[in-house]
């Protein structure tokens, strides 16, 4: 299960930030997981309440935003409907992944005195 090791990533940076920036403790994290990540979202949450103890973390709520895959045509910008062939019609060219396989730390709030 790499989950573990995302987690594992995940707290080693929220972390290094906490003491860059003289965190006595972090309330929330907020990830976004896009859906072709490799990542299921359900699996990172129960690493992440088993992994956070012991960290500054212990007490921090992760919120997880599933992103959803999204094509485009690199070409002419025009979407790619969900389910059709990953192929611009119009300018016959294949199409880009524009969003869904991204891991972001998007925010991290934490208690700075």
């Amino acid at each position: 299960m790499h989950e573990y090791s995302i987690v594992r990533a995940l707290i080693s940076r929220v972390e290094a930030e906490a003491r860059s920036h003289g965190a006595v403790s972090v309330q929330r994290l907020q990830v976004r997981i896009g859906e072709l990540a490799g990542v299921e979202p359900t699996l990172l949450a129960n690493a992440y309440v088993l992994f956070r103890q012991r960290t500054i973390c212990r007490d921090a709520a992760l919120e997880i935003e599933a992103v959803p895959a999204r094509w485009s045509c690199p070409r002419c910008d025009g979407p790619i409907e969900l389910g059709a062939v990953l192929h611009c019609a119009s300018c016959d060219v294949p199409a880009h992944l524009t969003s869904g396989d991204e891991i972001l730390l998007e925010r991290i709030e934490m208690e700075v005195p």
